[in-house]
C-alpha cells in the first residue's frame, strides 16, 4: 500500500499561534485554499436552506464515507448538530456519513431525517470507550445490530450514574452480533488490543487510520498500516469528526474547557492539536490517506444498511384480552362507554361522530394507543384519582366514552373535525394530567404492569440558553465570577435568542473590545446546543418486547427512574407511542372539594356532572372575580375578563388561549375585542378564510387554525404544515421559519391574497412560535376553568379548603386565599388544637351553610407528625369531644408535643381554646415543663395571670 507523495497540505501544521486567529472564522484559514469570491459549501448549504431551496452537493473527487463522527450530542465535545453535519456531507460529496455519539443515539434521530431529505445514506453506530482504555466505533448493518447495540448502551448506562456509562471489554463479547467495529489504537505497538479485537470480531473490525494534520501523518500512516498487519486487522479511513466547519474550532475548544471546568488557557494540554475535526474536502483527504484506505471506508458504508425507518412501534399485547382483537375491544368498550354516558340513548348526531371516528382509527390501525391510555385511566379511577385528557385525540367522542375525557363533544363538536389527521398519517396525541399529589400512584401502576423493561420516560433535551451560555463561556474565556454574573443578568427573557449588544453596555462592558466580542460571538454559536438529557415530566414510551431493543435506556437523576435517549420530537419524527402522564394541582384541588361537598351534603359531583352554563358563573368570571380559579386567575386574565366578558363554554376555550404570549405578540388581541364588542367589522379575504376563522371572528387564535389557514390560503400540503407547526414550536430555540415565510408569502400571493395579509399571518405565527395554545389543549383547559369557577361560586368553602389542603399550587399565598373567601361570604375559623384536623374541613355554620376551619397545616413551622399525634389524641378521647384537653399542659404530654411545636401553636392563637388568647397560650406554653418518672401523672395546679388580651394590631403582628 502505498503512501500519497505529498506530505501534509500546506498550513495543516495546525500551530497553536493560528488558533486565535483562526478560532473565530476569520483569518488564519488553513487547507486548499478555494477561488476569490467563491464561498464555502457550508455557507452555500445554509443559504440555499435558508431560502428554501434545495441543496446541491458538490461533485467529489474521490468516493469517501466518514465512519467516525460525533455530533453536539456528545455533550460538551461535539461542535455542530447532528443537521449541520448532514448537511455538509452532503454538499461535500461524501457516500455515507456515520453519526456515533459517544455510548449514544441521542442525535441520530434528528440526522435521519435531514439524511432522509437529502437522500444521504446515514449509518448508525456509537463510540464505545472502556474502562481500560480499549477504544472503538460500532456501526449497524441491520436491525438486529442496532437492537444489539442499543442492548449494550443500556447495559453500560445503567451500570453508572446519570450521564456517565460503564463499559468494559467482557461487556462487548458476543453483544455486538451484526456490528461492524472501527478499533483506534492508542500506540502504534499496542498489539495486545489489537489481536483482541481481531479475535472479539472476526471478519467485522477494522483499524481506523486518523491522519488530523498534527505534523506527524506520514509516520502514523505508516505504524498504523503496519500495527493493522500485524495483528491481521485491515485498516480503513476515519475523520474523528467533532464539527461541520472549521470555522467551529473556537467553539469546540469552549466546550472542552466547560466540560473540564476550567479555561481554555489551562484547558490547553487537553485541546485537539489541530483544528481538522471536522468534515473535511475530498480532495484534502486524498492527498492525506492512501486510495486503499478511502476505498475501504465506502466498502464499509455499503455494509451499513440499517436505517431509522425500518423501526416498527408494536403495542403491549395486555391491553387486549383473550378472544378480542384491539378492534373488537375498542368497540366493546366504546359501547359501554355510550350507555354510561347517555343512558337514555344517543342521538342519531353522536352516534354518527362515533362511528366516522371509530373507522378512522381502524384505517389507521390505533386501536391499541386508545386502549392503552383507556388502561391507564380506567387504574386511576378505580382508585379514586381524578384525571382529565387533552391533545388533539382526546377531544373525540371516542375518548369521551373510554373517561378519557370528561369533554362533551356535543358542547364543542367544531372541534373535533380534525381530531386525528388520516392525511399525515400522525400518531394521535392525547395527555393525561392526573391530581398532582398522586401521580406517582399512576406512573407505578405503569411501572408494574409493563415492567422496568418495557417501559420508561421520554427525555427532555436541556439546551443552551443565553444566560446559560454566557455564564459557561463566560468562565470558560477566563472572566471572574462577578463579571459572568453581571453578563448573564443583562440577558432577559423577552429578548429570546437575540443578544443585543445594548444589554452588554447596560451591564457595564463595551461590545466593541476584542474580548466582549469573543465572548458575544461563541455564545450566539452555542445558544440551543444541547446541554444534558433530563427527565421529561412524564412521557411514557411503551413497548411490546425490551425497550432497550429500540432505543437506549439510561438512569435518571431521580431514584427509581429511567429515561430513553431520544426526547418528545424525535419521538413523533419516528411516529413512535408516547402516553403523557402528567400532574395538575388543579385536578387535586377539584377532587377535593368534590370530596368535602359530598361529606357535608352527601352530594357526588363529577367533572361531567356540574351542572353546566350557569349564568351566575359567567357573571362572577365576567366581573374577575377569579382568584384561586383554574387559568384565568393572572393579574393579566383577570383584566382581560371585564372586557371579553365570558358567557359559553367557548367564550372559556378562547379566554385560555388568548392571554398567552403568542397571541399577545402577534397583535390578535386586541382586533379580536374589538370585533367581539362591535368596534371593528369582521371581514375576510375569502371564503376559504372564513370556514377556518370565523369561530375566532377572522382573528387565527389557535394552532390549528394557522396550520388550516397555511394549507387553504398557501396551498401547503397536510405534510408541510405538520413541519409549520413543529417549526412554530423551535424556531425561538432553533430557528427554522425562514423557509417557511417565503413559501406561505408566494403561496397566498399565487392565490389572490395581499402581501399585507400574508405579511401579517406570518407575524402571527411567529407569536405563535413564542407559546401558541392549540385549541384542542384549550378545551380541556376550559372545562377545568368552568368547573373551578362553578365551585367557587356554589360551594365557596368547599372550594377554598380544598386550594388551601393543595398547595403550594397557583399564584397566590394561603393568607391571599383566605381572605378572599371571607370577601366570598365564607365563615372562617381559626385552627385550634380542640377542633383542627391537619387539612382543612368544614364545619356547620349558620343557617346550614358550611364554615371553614383551617386545617393544622396552615400553622407555620408546625411538623406533620406533631399535628397527626395531637389529632389521634382527640379521636381516642371521643367520650368527651367539646373539651378532648384539659389544658396546655394536658395537650403537650398526651400529643408528646416539643417546646417547638408548642410555641408555633401558641404564636398562631391555635390554643386559645384551652387558654383563652395569644399572651396566655404563650405563658401557658413558657410553663410546661416534662413529666419525670416519680411524679409523671400529676400535673401541678396554677393560677390562671391577668394578662390582658392581644390588641388588634400586636393580632396583625403575630
Amino acid at each position: 500500500m502505498s503512501l500519497p507523495d505529498s506530505g501534509d497540505p500546506p498550513g495543516l501544521d495546525a500551530g497553536r499561534d493560528t488558533r486565535a486567529r483562526a478560532a473565530l472564522g476569520g483569518g488564519g484559514h488553513h487547507g486548499p485554499s478555494r477561488p476569490p469570491g467563491v464561498a464555502s459549501p457550508g455557507r452555500e448549504t445554509r443559504d440555499a436552506l435558508r431560502r428554501g431551496r434545495t441543496v446541491t452537493p458538490a461533485p467529489a473527487d474521490i468516493d469517501y464515507a466518514e465512519l467516525h463522527c460525533v455530533t453536539n450530542f456528545t455533550f460538551l465535545r461535539g461542535a455542530s448538530h447532528p443537521e449541520e453535519l448532514v448537511q455538509r456531507a452532503y454538499a461535500l460529496g461524501y457516500r455515507a456519513l456515520a453519526i456515533t455519539d459517544e455510548c449514544s443515539v441521542s442525535g441520530v434521530v434528528r440526522a435521519h431525517t435531514a439524511a432522509r431529505d437529502l437522500h444521504l445514506p446515514l449509518i448508525i453506530g456509537s463510540e464505545l470507550r472502556c474502562r481500560d482504555g480499549l477504544h472503538l466505533v460500532a456501526l449497524c448493518t441491520s436491525r438486529r445490530g442496532y437492537a444489539n447495540l442499543c442492548a449494550l448502551i443500556t447495559r453500560a448506562r445503567r451500570a453508572a450514574p446519570k450521564g456517565d456509562y460503564r463499559l468494559t471489554r467482557d461487556m462487548l463479547v458476543n453483544t455486538l452480533d451484526e456490528c461492524l467495529v472501527l478499533w483506534f489504537p492508542h500506540a502504534a505497538d499496542d498489539t495486545g488490543d489489537g489481536r483482541w479485537v481481531a479475535r472479539a470480531f472476526p471478519e467485522r473490525a477494522w483499524l481506523a487510520v486518523e491522519l488530523l494534520a498534527e505534523g506527524n501523518d506520514r509516520r502514523r500512516a505508516e505504524r498504523l498500516i503496519a500495527l493493522g498487519e500485524d495483528v491481521g486487522l485491515p485498516c480503513t479511513a476515519a475523520g474523528d469528526v467533532h464539527m461541520h466547519e472549521r470555522g467551529r474550532r473556537a467553539l469546540q475548544d469552549t466546550l472542552t474547557a466547560i466540560r473540564l471546568r476550567t479555561t481554555v488557557s489551562n484547558a490547553a494540554g487537553s485541546l485537539y492539536a489541530s483544528g481538522e475535526r471536522h468534515l473535511r474536502r475530498t480532495r484534502t483527504l486524498a492527498r492525506l490517506y492512501p486510495p486503499e484506505l478511502l476505498a475501504e471506508s465506502v466498502r464499509i458504508a455499503e455494509r451499513c444498511t440499517f436505517s431509522l425507518a425500518a423501526l416498527r412501534y408494536e403495542y403491549p399485547r395486555e391491553i387486549v384480552p383473550d378472544g378480542h382483537t384491539p378492534s373488537s375491544y375498542l368497540r366493546q368498550v366504546v359501547e359501554e362507554g355510550i350507555r354510561s354516558r347517555w343512558p337514555e340513548g344517543e342521538t342519531d348526531k353522536v352516534r354518527s361522530m362515533i362511528e366516522r371516528e371509530l373507522e378512522l382509527i381502524a384505517d389507521l390501525q390505533y386501536e391499541a394507543y386508545f386502549l392503552t391510555v383507556y388502561d391507564i385511566v380506567r387504574f386511576a379511577r378505580s382508585q379514586g384519582i381524578l384525571c382529565q385528557g387533552r391533545g388533539s385525540a382526546a377531544n373525540s367522542s371516542v375518548c369521551f366514552c373510554l373517561g378519557i375525557t370528561e369533554v362533551d363533544p356535543s358542547r364543542m363538536a367544531m372541534l373535533f373535525e380534525r381530531f386525528i389527521s388520516k392525511e399525515r398519517n400522525e400518531p394521535p396525541d392525547i395527555d393525561v394530567d392526573f391530581e398532582h399529589e398522586r401521580r406517582e400512584e399512576v406512573i407505578q401502576y405503569i411501572y408494574r404492569k409493563y415492567g422496568r423493561r418495557r417501559a420508561a420516560l421520554a427525555a427532555t433535551l436541556i439546551t443552551y440558553r443565553p444566560r446559560s451560555a454566557m455564564r459557561d463561556v463566560g468562565k470558560a474565556l477566563g472572566f471572574d465570577a462577578l463579571q459572568v454574573d453581571r453578563l448573564a443578568r443583562a440577558m432577559q427573557w423577552w429578548d429570546g435568542r437575540a443578544i443585543h449588544e445594548e444589554r452588554i453596555v447596560e451591564a457595564g462592558f463595551d461590545p466593541a473590545n476584542p474580548v466582549i466580542h469573543r465572548l458575544l460571538t461563541l455564545v450566539r454559536a452555542l445558544q440551543g446546543f444541547p446541554r444534558h438529557l433530563s427527565q421529561h415530566v412524564g412521557g411514557f414510551v411503551i413497548a411490546r418486547d425490551a425497550l432497550h431493543e429500540l432505543v437506549p435506556v439510561e438512569n435518571a437523576a431521580m431514584d427509581e427512574r429511567t429515561v430513553i435517549q431520544w426526547d418528545k420530537d424525535d419521538l413523533e419524527d419516528l411516529g413512535l407511542l408516547k402516553v403523557d402522564v402528567l400532574g395538575l394541582g388543579m385536578l387535586t384541588a377539584i377532587r377535593r372539594s368534590f370530596d368535602l361537598v359530598h361529606r357535608y351534603r352527601g352530594v357526588r359531583h363529577t367533572l361531567a356532572s356540574v351542572p353546566s352554563e350557569d349564568p351566575r358563573v359567567y357573571e362572577m368570571i365576567g366581573q374577575g372575580d377569579t382568584l384561586g380559579v383554574f387559568q384565568i386567575e393572572s393579574r393579566a386574565q383577570m383584566a382581560m375578563l371585564p372586557r371579553m366578558r365570558p358567557r359559553t363554554f367557548y367564550d372559556l376555550v378562547i379566554e385560555v388561549a388568548i392571554v398567552r404570549p403568542g397571541p399577545i405578540q402577534g397583535d390578535m388581541v386586541h382586533p379580536y375585542l374589538r370585533r367581539r364588542n362591535g368596534e371593528e367589522a369582521v371581514s375576510y379575504p375569502s371564503e376559504d378564510v372564513r370556514d377556518v376563522l370565523s369561530r375566532t371572528l377572522g382573528v387565527p387564535i389557535f394552532q390549528e387554525q394557522v396550520m388550516h389557514l397555511a394549507m387553504v390560503a398557501a396551498g401547503f400540503s397536510a405534510g408541510e404544515a405538520d413541519q409549520l407547526r413543529r417549526a412554530m414550536a423551535a424556531w425561538k430555540r432553533r430557528g427554522g421559519l425562514g423557509p417557511f415565510e417565503d413559501k406561505l408569502r408566494a403561496g397566498m400571493q399565487a392565490r389572490g391574497y395581499s402581501d399585507d395579509f400574508a405579511q401579517r399571518i406570518f407575524g402571527q405565527i411567529k407569536g405563535f412560535g413564542e407559546y401558541g395554545f392549540p385549541e384542542s389543549h384549550a378545551a380541556s383547559f376550559a372545562l377545568l376553568v368552568y368547573v373551578s369557577a362553578w365551585l367557587k361560586r356554589h360551594e365557596p368553602a368547599a372550594f377554598f379548603a380544598a386550594l388551601l389542603n393543595s398547595q403550594p399550587m397557583g399564584f397566590y399565598a394561603p393568607a391571599q386565599l383566605v381572605e378572599t373567601a371571607r370577601k366570598a361570604g365564607v365563615d372562617v375559623r381559626a385552627a385550634d388544637v380542640v377542633c383542627s384536623d391537619w387539612d382543612c374541613t368544614l364545619e356547620r355554620g349558620t343557617g346550614g351553610v358550611p364554615a371553614l376551619r383551617l386545617g393544622l397545616r396552615q400553622v407555620r413551622g408546625l411538623k406533620h407528625d406533631a399535628a397527626e399525634r395531637i389529632v389521634h389524641v382527640r379521636q381516642t378521647r371521643r367520650a368527651r369531644p367539646d373539651r378532648p384537653f384539659d389544658h396546655v399542659d394536658d395537650l403537650a404530654h398526651a400529643a408528646d408535643l416539643d417546646r417547638a411545636d408548642l410555641e408555633v401553636l401558641a404564636d398562631a392563637d391555635a390554643l386559645s381554646s384551652l387558654a383563652g388568647h395569644r399572651h396566655r397560650a404563650r405563658w401557658h406554653v413558657t410553663g410546661v415543663a416534662p413529666r419525670t418518672p416519680l411524679y409523671g401523672g400529676v400535673a401541678t395546679a396554677e393560677a390562671t395571670p391577668l394578662l390582658p388580651r392581644p390588641g388588634v394590631g400586636e393580632s396583625v403582628v403575630a
